[in-house]
């Protein structure tokens, strides 16, 4: 066969007669420090061809992409990585004793006789993987956002006249980001009912801003599996909830799991058994709520914080509750109002700061995170830290002048025009209110142009 199966939570296998490449391939039970497990499972016959695929791409380095625990069942192949600004992943994994390749950003490169991809990094430390499979295209954007790319791509389709484009990519209501949310009163910021939208108008938009034919619902098949995060299932979606309300006008959108022949066009669904529901305490991943910080913990809380330039910039202080203990790490006096509480077990919470991951206990789900004097961790924390800093390795502020520099001279126009439309519509949203006539009219005409 030569073509693809979609599979797991974020996961292509592609064939030129025998499997030639894997994406995102988390195989292991759990993730997140056992918080995200698999929704559905992975049959035998995709297990096998994962295991046994020449080339496994990941997309960027969280664990349900990058799942250090799934790599030793895959390590006969070669693992290719896109070109992050920092190279963290490549040195991270040739420590590990892997054999790696690192996809130069925006050229294709032959896989097969059949088989091509095009790596597009972008400064999220994410990245979107197009794959040529006979004049099928497929777009694997993952949970990458777009900062330009589809402008891109659509110049890449309409050069080479792919006879179908499928676009895989997340959509649903927020499950796979930072949740658990409180204000200072201790309200819960995320309104589970107000997400709970129709999701497939909002994919069918994207996929013709990228110029695709068809949508598969992709990277987002997990659920939450530990106590103290299984709350969050209620934003994970059932695979009827893509389909609800789609535009017979626009691409229209796929089961999550199907099998593409490329020679003859056909799709075939893939039906994989749910997984069964499960849970597990913290503490079968070392986590107890009640252990404390140690001295040294503290020194080394102090020193992560304040080695990232940008937010003492933004923020007043980070106080972190652990064991029911509280620390506070003062950044700047004239904002001593605005600062962000973190409330975490020990284990988990010293093994991202001892290893710059800070993302995965924000998107674990079980940390409580509270704000003060500002309603989101976007754009001044979560991306500043755990994307440029962590994973791009630039936490001063010269090191971030370089950093957006070098992705901005990889594609100028692109990024250009990325900057202009998110400028101009928080601009707009600034000075508009979101229930007037003139916003609703200025957003109907925006998706149009899109």
């Amino acid at each position: 066969m030569i073509g693809f199966d979609t599979i797991g939570s974020a996961t292509l296998i592609v064939y030129d007669d025998h499997p030639v490449l894997t994406t995102d391939s988390w195989i292991s039970p759990t993730a997140y420090f056992g918080s995200w497990g698999h929704d559905y499972e992975i049959p035998n016959e995709q297990m096998s061809a994962i295991r046994s695929a020449k080339y496994h791409w990941f997309s960027h380095g969280h664990p349900d992409h990058l799942n250090v625990d799934s790599l030793p069942r895959i390590s006969t192949g070669t693992f290719l990585i896109s070109d992050h600004y920092g190279g963290r992943i490549v040195r991270d994994l040739e420590l590990l004793g892997y054999k790696t390749r690192v996809l130069p950003d925006r050229t294709w490169i032959d896989l097969s006789a059949n088989v091509r991809v095009y790596s597009i990094a972008n400064y999220n430390q994410d990245s979107i993987l197009l794959v040529d499979v006979m004049e099928t295209l497929i777009i694997d954007a993952n949970d990458s956002p777009d900062l330009g790319a589809s402008f891109e791509v659509r110049r890449l389709i309409k050069d080479r006249k792919f006879r179908t484009v499928f676009y895989c990519a997340l959509h649903g209501w927020g499950g796979a980001d930072m949740l658990n949310l409180f204000d200072p009163s201790g309200n819960k910021l995320v309104d589970v009912e107000a997400r709970r939208r129709p999701i497939a108008p909002g994919a069918q938009r994207m996929a013709r801003k990228y110029g695709a034919t068809h949508i598969i619902p992709f990277s987002g098949f997990h659920r939450y599996v530990r106590k103290d995060s299984v709350w969050a299932n209620r934003l994970i979606p059932e695979l009827s909830d893509y389909q609800t309300d789609q535009n017979p006008n626009l691409p229209p959108v796929l089961p999550a799991f199907v099998r593409v022949d490329a020679r003859t066009g056909g799709i075939t669904p893939i039906k994989p058994p749910r997984s069964p529901p499960v849970e597990f305490s913290p503490e079968e991943f070392g986590d107890n709520w009640s252990d404390c910080l140690e001295k040294d913990d503290l020194a080394k809380v102090d020193s992560y914080f304040r080695d990232r330039q940008h937010i003492a910039d933004r923020f007043g202080f980070i106080e972190v509750i652990v064991g029911g203990r509280s620390h506070t790490v003062s950044l700047n006096p004239g904002r001593r109002s605005i600062g962000i509480s973190f409330e975490a077990p020990r284990h988990s919470f010293m093994s991202c700061i001892e290893h710059e991951i800070f993302d995965d206990l924000l998107i674990g789900n079980y940390m409580k995170t509270t704000l003060h004097g500002l309603e989101s961790l976007y754009p001044d924390f979560s991306p500043y830290v755990a994307k440029y800093a962590d994973n791009g390795g630039a936490k001063t502020k010269s090191q971030l002048y370089g950093y957006f520099g070098h992705y901005f001279m990889r594609s100028p126009i692109a990024s250009t025009l990325r900057y202009l439309t998110t400028n101009t519509e928080r601009v707009f949203r600034k000075v508009c209110a979101e229930d007037t006539t003139l916003f609703k009219a200025a957003k109907a005409l925006y998706y149009r142009m899109k």
